[in-house]
């Protein structure tokens, strides 16, 4: 199975209330077997180079999945998505 990166992006301004805390909790207990790195929250961010985006990363995660499909499968249940935000699926290539 290849591992695949969830870049979690959001309203950089918007903070979570302790009901959104819990939902994420319960969705990281859902797809729990398949984290293989919990990673973390992500703070401030700049980007540097082209592009516009009115969100910003907020955090990430490492899963394993059999492909990009399934990776993106698994991805449907965040609750960021819920509140407008978006997550970037991506396969880790191993250098």
């Amino acid at each position: 199975m290849a591992k695949y990166v969830f870049a979690f992006r959001n309203d950089p301004n918007q903070t979570a209330s302790s009901a959104d805390e819990e939902a994420w909790g319960a969705w990281f207990g859902q797809i729990g077997g398949s984290i293989v790195d919990f990673g973390n929250r992500v703070g401030p961010t700049s980007m540097v180079g082209g592009g516009t985006s009115t969100d910003a990363l907020s955090g990430y995660v490492v899963v394993s999945a059999e492909s990009l499909g399934a990776a993106a499968e698994l991805a449907q249940g965040c609750p960021g998505l819920k509140s407008g935000g978006r997550v970037e699926v991506g396969e880790v290539v191993q250098m």
